[in-house]
């Protein structure tokens, strides 16, 4: 059955585009509660659910264990770098995950294998300013 396309989803949309980076529902619910729209989290979490399901956006969990979300640039199978610090995320590909990931499922006797793999770390930018604040002594 598809789905509905109401304004409220719509603005979802909207606000995750507008995001830079991954957002938790939380935050996107406080950034559209700032805009007055009168959209409610419920709503927020189930607009989420609808467009990581479509392909729409990315939904992945951040190192705490939370779940984030960002709207997808790209189709199909993928996975992330994403910079702890300032958010800053690139879509790679990476073969050698996908045969490690099939390969390791088919020895042990599993088929139809899905996999998740998000690397979380420093950007250049962020690494080059921590370096600089260690030697200013920050």
């Amino acid at each position: 059955m598809a789905q509905r396309n109401t304004w409220q989803r719509e603005r979802v949309r909207t606000a995750l585009s507008d995001a830079r980076g991954f957002v938790s529902a939380q935050d996107l619910h406080a950034s559209l509660r700032d805009d007055n729209t009168g959209i409610g989290l419920a709503t927020v979490y189930r607009a989420l659910a609808t467009l990581a399901a479509s392909g729409e956006a990315d939904q992945l969990q951040s190192p705490e264990g939370e779940a984030i979300y960002r709207a997808c640039s790209s189709a199909g199978h993928h996975h992330h770098l994403i910079c702890r610090s300032c958010g800053l995320t690139v879509e790679i590909q990476a073969s050698d995950v996908e045969e490690w990931a099939h390969r390791t499922a088919a020895a042990n006797g599993f088929t139809r294998a899905e996999h998740v793999v998000d690397i979380f770390g420093l950007c250049a930018a962020c690494s080059a300013l921590r370096r600089d604040d260690e030697r200013d002594g920050s």
